[in-house]
Parts: C-alpha cells; structure tokens; sequence
C-alpha cells in the first residue's frame, strides 16, 4: 500500500499540533471510580432478523454467515433462539466469534429469512488496575491471540510513517511505562478528532484516512489508537458490536460501535473507547478504563476469515450479516435489530 507524500505531511502537522495539548492525569479518573463501586449490570433481549435477498438467475450455491454474541468477561448470553427456515449450522471461528452459517446448494429462488433471539447480560467493564491506584491487575487468561495484537491491519500499517508518529506523541507527553503511553496515545486521539460521519471516507478504520482528515466514528477511533500502539509495541484488540441507547426501553439498534483494548503486564487488558470520550468530554477519564454497559459485542478483530472460509477476501470487519452466491459477495442483505430490556 502506498500514500501520498501530502497524506504524510499532513498527517505529521497533526500529529505535531496534537503534541501541544497537555496530557490528562491518571489521578481524576483514580478518584472518580473505586473498585468499592459495583459495576452496572443490563439484561435485555436482543432480536436479529436478516434478509436474504434471492440471488441471481442460475446460482448454484449460496453460503451466508449471521455474527452471534458470544460469551466473555463482560457479557453472557442466554436463551439463544435460532429463526431459520432451512437447516444451518454455528461454528466458532478467529478469537473466538461466533457464527451461524448456512450452505445451500441448490440456492434459493427467493428471499431468505434467518435472526436469533438472545437474552443478553452485559457487565460494565472496568479495570481496577487503571482506574483504583491500589487495586492489583485482575486475572485473566493469557490471550492465545496475542501475537495477533501485535500485527498490521490491512488498514493499519505498521510503517515508518506511523512508528514515527505514535514515538512523537508519547516523546512530547514524556511517557516512559506502556501505560503512560497509552494513555498518551488516547489522549492525542480523542484531543485531535471529531466525531463526523459527514463527506466520505469515514467508517472504514483507515488509519490514513483518521490521521488526514481528523474526523470520522468509532472504526476510525480506534484504528488510529490501536495502530500507534502497537506501533509502540503495546497489544492492542478491536471488538465490534451494537450500541444501545443509555436510557432503558424497547427499540430499534439501527447502527453498529466498536472499540478497544491494550494491554500492559501491570494491568491487563485494558478498555477504552476513544469516539465516546470525544462525543462526551466528560467522560474522558471515564473510557479510559472502561466500558459501559450499554453495548452487546458480536466479534473481534479485524481482517476476519470466517468458518467455513468466504470466497472473497477477508472482511475488514464482521458486525453485520454476509452472504455470497456462487462465490460472489451478494449485496443487499438487510438486517434488523431490535432490544427490549427486562
């Protein structure tokens, strides 16, 4: 991949701009959250309904893969309930996601209907080690996946460029432990973005694409956090799922939201959510460190293969449903969502 010499100049004024603004401290969010605080705790149910469009004239096979909630630290899942009219199967795949998946040979001449119903139980999840100066890393399992963590994302390089960039950042604010830098990195995100899904371009995750324009929504976020991180050498993960509204109900989920987690041997993984703290400046201290209960994750990291594998390429990343007709990404699969709490 390769970029303009304007995109990396651009990118280096912003990132020399950012370097001007100071670097919160740990202490307000220490003092604003104890561990002596429960976590908050949400029960919904949560209805998917996915409509297949009917593939063309003469299509042999038609495969689709429908994300489902998996169970994790944060979340448990009960009462999964499968709506299909044809036999279909779920498989795990990367890092643990979840899918169902339906091969059907011959395909279908007309529409196709599948969803899930799940009770789901999301836990607020807060890292007791940033967020409380006493409290020690929690337990927790080593990730098989850490090398992955480490890696490039087709639209995260590793470059130079980058390396450079995210050295900066954590040079002018005088960080020197992974925790400092990271908190360094969120910092300079948060302070130099906007959130803006207006124009085009955003919603992709292109690191590039977050550094020139310093606008877009959470994929965008995210990807300029994770990217310096472990640019720094600092693990970094993305999840993606739905956002649900704070205020409790019944409704449609009509978009999707991501973020992230690093992690440093002091303190574990470590949560944070970069577009949040940017829509509310007043929970900055707040997310980093945390995640609210207000969200459901479907699947983990980015550039998936799916199980059993898609034809196409990898997918940049796997929140809503996917299908392909003899081969061939099918388009206008429609997806709906909807909560109700209990």
């Amino acid at each position: 991949m390769t970029f303009t010499s304007l995109t990396s100049r651009t990118c280096q004024v912003a990132v020399l701009l950012a370097l001007m603004l100071p670097v919160a401290p740990l202490a307000s969010a220490q003092q604003a959250v104890s561990t002596s605080i429960p976590t908050r705790v949400r029960t919904f149910t949560l209805r998917c309904q996915a409509t297949v469009p009917a593939p063309p004239a003469g299509t042999k096979v038609l495969d689709f893969w429908l994300p489902i909630p998996h169970d994790d630290l944060s979340q448990t899942i009960a009462r999964l309930e499968i709506n299909s009219p044809v036999p279909y199967e779920i498989k795990q795949g990367q890092f643990g996601n979840t899918m169902l998946h339906l091969h059907l040979a011959p395909a279908p001449a007309t529409p196709l209907v599948v969803g899930f119903t799940a009770r789901v139980t999301r836990t607020e999840h807060l890292n007791p080690a940033v967020l409380a100066p006493a409290a020690n890393a929690p337990k927790e399992e080593a990730d098989p996946d850490q090398a992955r963590w480490l890696a490039p994302d087709h639209l995260v390089p590793l470059d130079p460029t980058i390396r450079q960039q995210a050295q900066d950042v954590v040079s002018q604010a005088g960080a020197r432990t992974d925790l400092e830098k990271a908190r360094a990195i969120y910092q300079h995100v948060v302070g130099t973005m906007t959130y803006d899904k207006s124009g085009q371009g955003w919603g992709r995750g292109d690191i590039y694409y977050a550094c020139d324009v310093r606008r877009g929504n959470c994929t965008d976020f995210h990807a300029l956090f994770i990217g310096y991180c472990r640019a720094l050498g600092i693990p970094a993960r993305f999840s993606i799922g739905l956002p649900l509204p704070a205020g409790r109900g019944r409704g449609e989920v009509k978009g999707y939201h991501c973020w992230a987690e690093f992690y440093t041997p002091q303190t574990g993984w470590v949560p944070i959510d970069a577009s949040e703290a940017a829509k509310d400046p007043t929970r900055r201290d707040y997310f980093f460190g945390a995640h609210d209960e207000n969200r459901v994750e479907f699947t983990r990291g980015r550039d998936l293969v799916l199980t059993p594998a898609q034809a196409g390429p990898p997918l940049n990343y796997f929140v809503f449903p996917y299908a392909e007709a003899d081969g061939k990404e099918l388009p206008g699969v429609e997806r709906v969502y909807e909560f109700e709490d209990k």
